[in-house]
C-alpha cells in the first residue's frame, strides 16, 4: 500500500444525443477538463470514512443521495479483496452536482482510481468502466455508459450504446459556450418518464420519432464537426433542442438562456445532459461573439459560464 492514493476525473458535456443514446441512437460527447474532481485515499484507524462537499462521516452511514458513490467504493474494495481495510477518502470537486455534467460518474471514477492507486493495484480501463457503470445504475436507473466513458477519458467520442466508442477529431473554428442555470436537474426521473412514454406508445409515436430524429442529428453533427461546418452544427443544436422540448426534458430556466443565446448571435443553442435544469450550450463563430453571448447569459440568470475552443477541446479560454 502507498501512504496516499490519488485519482482524478473530469466533467463531460454531451453535444448531442441526450436521452436518445439510451435507446441505441448515437451521441457525441466531450471530456470537459475545465472542471475536475480529485480523490485522495489514506489509511483510517477504525472504519472507512468519506469527506466530501455533501457528507463527512462513516461510509456505512452515508445518505441515500450518495448510494452510487458507496457502490463504487464497495465494488472497488471487493475487486481487490480489501473489504475489511478501513480507509479515509477525501473528495474535492469543482463539478456542479446534478447539472448534466457527469458529476456522479466523475466522483466514482476519481474514487475508484484513488482506491486502486492506494493499494498499488493495476486498474484495467474496462474494469474501471464496469465499476462506474454499476454505480451509475443507482444514480440514473438506466445509464447509457457515456458518462463513465467521458469522465474517465481525454478524447471526444461518437458513442453508440453497446458498440465500441469512436474517437472523433474536433476540426471546428468555433467556440462552445457552457452556462449553468444553477437549477439541479432530475436525470433519473426524466429518464424514467421518457422510458414510460417510449414503452407505452407505438413505434411511430411522437416519442419514438423524436428519439430517432435525435439519432439522425448526431450522425449529421459528426460530419459537421469533422468538416468545419459550424453554421450547420448550430442549426442542428436548434433542431435537437426542439425535439428535447417535445420529450419534456427542458425547463423554463433552460428555455430562457437558450433563447438569450440565440438572440445575441449564437449559431445554435440547446440543453446538455439530462435536462429539467442543469446546463445549456451554445455555439459562437469566434471568441468575441462568445464573450458577448456570455455576458448576455450572465445578465439573464446564468450562474457560471465556460468557453471552449472547438478546434482543441483541451484549451479552455475562460470561465466565470
Amino acid at each position: 500500500m502507498k501512504k496516499i492514493g490519488i485519482g482524478y476525473s473530469s466533467a463531460k458535456i454531451i453535444l448531442i444525443g441526450e436521452h436518445s443514446v439510451v435507446y441505441g441512437e448515437p451521441s457525441i460527447a466531450l471530456p470537459f477538463s475545465a472542471i475536475n474532481i480529485k480523490a485522495l485515499v489514506t489509511s483510517s484507524t477504525t472504519k472507512t470514512t468519506i469527506d466530501c462537499a455533501f457528507y463527512n462521516g462513516l461510509l456505512d452511514d452515508m445518505p441515500e443521495l450518495l448510494d452510487s458513490l458507496k457502490k463504487a467504493i464497495l465494488l472497488s474494495l471487493e475487486k481487490i479483496k480489501q473489504t475489511h481495510t478501513p480507509l479515509a477518502i477525501n473528495i474535492v470537486s469543482d463539478i456542479p452536482a446534478e447539472r448534466g455534467m457527469g458529476s456522479s460518474a466523475a466522483v466514482a471514477v476519481a474514487s475508484v482510481r484513488a482506491i486502486f492507486d492506494y493499494f498499488n493495484v493495476n486498474l484495467p480501463y474496462s474494469l474501471l468502466l464496469q465499476i462506474v457503470n454499476e454505480s451509475e445504475k443507482i444514480a440514473h436507473g438506466n445509464p447509457s455508459g457515456i458518462d463513465a466513458l467521458m469522465t474517465s477519458s481525454d478524447t471526444p467520442f461518437f458513442f453508440i450504446r453497446g458498440q465500441s466508442p469512436e474517437p472523433i477529431s474536433l476540426n471546428l473554428n468555433a467556440v462552445l459556450i457552457v452556462a449553468d442555470t444553477g437549477i439541479t436537474g432530475r436525470t433519473k426521473q426524466v429518464v424514467a418518464s421518457i422510458a414510460e412514454k417510449y414503452e407505452d406508445e407505438q413505434q411511430n409515436g411522437p416519442c419514438h420519432s423524436a428519439i430517432y430524429q435525435l439519432g439522425q442529428l448526431a450522425y449529421s453533427s459528426k460530419h459537421f464537426i469533422e468538416s468545419n461546418q459550424s453554421v450547420e452544427l448550430g442549426r442542428t443544436f436548434n433542431e435537437a433542442q426542439h425535439l428535447l422540448s417535445l420529450l419534456g426534458v427542458s425547463s423554463p430556466e433552460l428555455d430562457t438562456l437558450i433563447a438569450v443565446a440565440r438572440e445575441n448571435g449564437a449559431l445554435g443553442s440547446k440543453l446538455t445532459g439530462g435536462g429539467a435544469g442543469g446546463c445549456m450550450i451554445a455555439l459562437a463563430n469566434n471568441k468575441k461573439d462568445a464573450e458577448h453571448i456570455t455576458t448576455a447569459l450572465k445578465n439573464n440568470g446564468a450562474k457560471q459560464t465556460w468557453l471552449y475552443e472547438m478546434s482543441d477541446i483541451n484549451e479552455t479560454i475562460s470561465q466565470s
